[in-house]
């Protein structure tokens, strides 16, 4: 493991205590927001590092950990992610990244999506259901655009639409992301900050509300007036991260990628993500990680990922990974990824 690997790894462990002391708190925030989707991380390779990511350049998943990462990346690129979620539901991620190298900018787009099973309409009175069916998802939309502003400096910020919805009924939030990058001149040495889903509240609306009601039981006149309950705004899962990676060449053999991010989320305990990546002739990758260390109640932990670039035509890169996550009781998840580099 190189020097600069082993400072890093020393600084969290020597943080560790006085750090997990503040994590403690009686109030986590937990259910306390919209748009929960948000929060489950995107792009396998990322993963397979245990989620930190916010300051690594590796392809359009930076566009969902931090914005300002994107400018670095060599061509366009496109991302596809599939992840298999709990409850027979599915996780889908999209990215392209376009350079604008004449202004030292880049362009990203993406797509999250969560997407449930269509489910039988059961009521109080038919609980076996009502022959009806339902569905529910919920998904998101950016675009981004990144620019150096030095030549190891950049900026990123992306607008994001939200919107919810089960059966008939939907709401929708805006959003931006902002990040910022900082390749150090400690030759590997990264750092990026960035803060996600800061925005409007959302709130739910649709004729599923719409009912009527009988406001005065003594008038026989009036008994069916129309009425429609009306929901709560909840605000979005806001997260700041701040991240650190080193990378160290290990001469014709291949690489160490070592890296780590601190998560001071809204709704629940601060927390820690930690990832390591071996690469062989930069072609073959695996990878382990630690997702969301120290915050109070995670199911989540350790996360183990492997990867292969191919060259293709000589000049165009395809990139498959693939990242397991236990998450403890609940059993575990797999990510699959699709990147194409042109």
């Amino acid at each position: 493991m190189s020097k600069h690997s082993v400072i890093i790894i020393s600084m969290l462990i020597f943080t560790a205590g006085p750090v997990s002391a503040q994590f403690e708190t009686k109030v986590t925030g937990v259910g306390t927001t919209a748009a929960s989707f948000l929060e489950i991380g995107v792009s396998a390779r990322a993963l397979g590092m245990g989620g930190a990511y916010t300051s690594v350049i590796d392809g359009p998943a930076a566009l969902s950990y931090n914005p300002a990462n994107i400018v670095w990346l060599q061509g366009t690129q496109v991302e596809f992610m599939h992840n298999q979620w709990f409850i027979n539901s599915s996780h889908d991620f999209v990215g392209v990244v376009i350079p604008l190298s004449i202004y030292r900018s880049t362009i990203g787009f993406n797509y999250v999506g969560l997407n449930y099973d269509d489910q039988p309409v059961r009521t109080v009175n038919r609980p076996e259901g009502t022959g009806e069916m339902y569905s529910a998802g919920d998904y998101s939309l950016a675009l981004t655009l990144a620019k150096a502003l030095t030549d190891r400096f950049s900026f990123g910020l992306s607008l994001k639409y939200i919107e919810e919805r089960i059966w008939n009924s939907r709401g929708n939030a805006g959003a931006v992301d902002i990040g910022i990058f900082y390749q150090s001149r400690l030759d590997g040495l990264q750092i990026g900050m960035s803060i996600s889903n800061f925005g409007t509240e959302l709130q739910l609306i649709g004729r599923d509300l719409d009912t009527t009601v009988d406001p005065d039981e003594d008038n026989e006149n009036v008994d069916r007036i129309p009425s429609t309950f009306k929901t709560n705004a909840y605000p979005l899962p806001i997260l700041f991260r701040a991240g650190i990676s080193h990378k160290k060449k290990l001469g014709s053999i291949g690489s160490l990628l070592t890296t780590a991010d601190v998560l001071h989320p809204t709704n629940t305990t601060e927390s820690i993500n930690l990832g390591v990546e071996l690469g062989f002739k930069d072609m073959f990758f695996v990878r382990s990680g630690y997702n969301n260390l120290f915050e109070e109640n995670a199911e989540n932990g350790l996360t183990l990922g492997v990867g292969i670039d191919m060259l293709l035509q000589k000049r165009w890169v395809m990139r498959f990974d693939y990242a397991y996550a236990d998450w403890g009781i609940l059993g575990y998840t797999s990510r699959i990824s699709l990147g194409l580099v042109f």
